[in-house]
């Protein structure tokens, strides 16, 4: 009987994971698209394909929703839209994805395993104690309250979850003078709630200017779409700054967008 129990529940689970639930997903306007092709490369989940002609969503369950397709798009046929849809599915990636890469285990170039190895010359500073330029707390976006008076008239900085692990001068060199909040736009959840707190940022704590730190994987420009969409519906304008870093903690590209 245990065993019986335990297939149900495993089978329970399963039939809960594939639960249609409203998320975020692309839609392609077929009359838009030329099928130039340009937005397979750039969706590294293997959602994409170019099916008579045309760009086609082959499957609900490797599209995540960051639309990091939509820039590459040069007739503007792919927007990101909210519809009932299988919850993304990391592993059908990585099948997907299994004769693209190497390890199996890393479908998605944002996981994908590395090591990073300190040049042999360079010359580290003996360790000194730094002071945090930490201003507030808490930090994370789903925690933040856009009314707390640290965010009134601030510089606001809002980073990816891993920038102040690679960034060695983060705190120095841009938390300094600035507010924080935290995101990851590839696993959080519940993201749309960040595009209101981002309005109230704009609209009621009048925030100065926003810089938007995102690391080199194409997850991390789910943040850049969140920020977009804030300014967009925002009453304000707000100059943005968009910083990518590298796995190994160098500026890529730094400009005001």
């Amino acid at each position: 009987m245990p065993e019986q129990l335990s297939v149900l529940f495993v089978g329970f689970l399963y039939t809960l994971k594939r639960l249609r639930l409203k998320r975020d997903i692309i839609k392609i306007d077929e009359e838009k698209c030329n099928g130039c092709g340009q937005c397979i490369p750039n969706c590294h989940e293997g959602a994409l394909k170019i099916i008579d002609g045309k760009a086609k969503l082959v499957s609900d369950v490797l599209c995540d929703g960051l639309g990091a397709c939509l820039g590459h798009c040069p007739e503007g046929a792919i927007t990101v839209e909210q519809r009932d849809a299988e919850a993304f599915d990391e592993k059908a990636v990585i099948q997907a994805q299994a004769p693209k890469y190497v390890h199996r285990e890393s479908g998605c170039p944002g996981s994908a395993e590395r090591v990073i190895a300190a040049p042999v010359n360079m010359q580290r500073a003996p360790a000194v104690d730094s002071a945090s330029e930490l201003r507030q707390w808490p930090v994370q976006m789903h925690l933040i309250n856009p009314g707390a008076s640290y965010f009134r008239n601030a510089d606001l900085l809002l980073a990816a979850d891993c920038v102040a692990f690679s960034v060695g001068d983060f705190h120095s060199r841009y938390l300094k003078n600035h507010s924080l909040a935290i995101a990851c736009p590839k696993l959080d959840s519940n993201t749309e709630i960040y595009v209101d707190k981002l309005i109230a940022l704009i609209d009621i704590a009048m925030v100065n200017t926003i810089t938007v730190m995102i690391m080199e994987v194409p997850c991390c420009g789910g943040l850049m779409q969140l920020v977009r969409a804030a300014t967009t519906r925002a009453s304000r304008k707000v100059p943005v700054k968009q910083i990518m870093i590298s796995a190994s903690g160098a500026v890529l590209k730094a400009e005001w967008v």
